[in-house]
């Protein structure tokens, strides 16, 4: 399997709250390559790379972590061009 990228955007009460610590937190205990950041609209945006599986596993993990803050989500899944290292907090 090569490395997939998941490009999700997160809308809701999601900043403010910790979305950005708890999303690196999980992506660093799932072995998940990216970063992840606030946006001016209030959304946050992140791009996480790893296998299929592993992503689906982000997402879950997150979701049932943060869901209560999340009131709408897009998901992109494409082959990543350039592979990442760590995961991190953009600003």
């Amino acid at each position: 399997m090569g490395i997939k990228q998941a490009h999700i955007f997160y809308s809701g009460i999601v900043q403010g709250v910790g979305f950005r610590y708890r999303s690196q937190a999980i992506a660093k205990s799932l072995n998940i390559r990216g970063w992840v950041r606030n946006l001016a609209d209030g959304r946050v945006e992140i791009i996480a790379q790893a296998n299929e599986s592993e992503l689906d596993e982000f997402i879950i993990t997150l979701e049932s972590s943060l869901g209560d803050y999340i009131k709408n989500k897009q998901v992109c899944f494409e082959d990543a061009d350039e592979i990442l290292k760590g995961f991190d907090i953009s600003f």
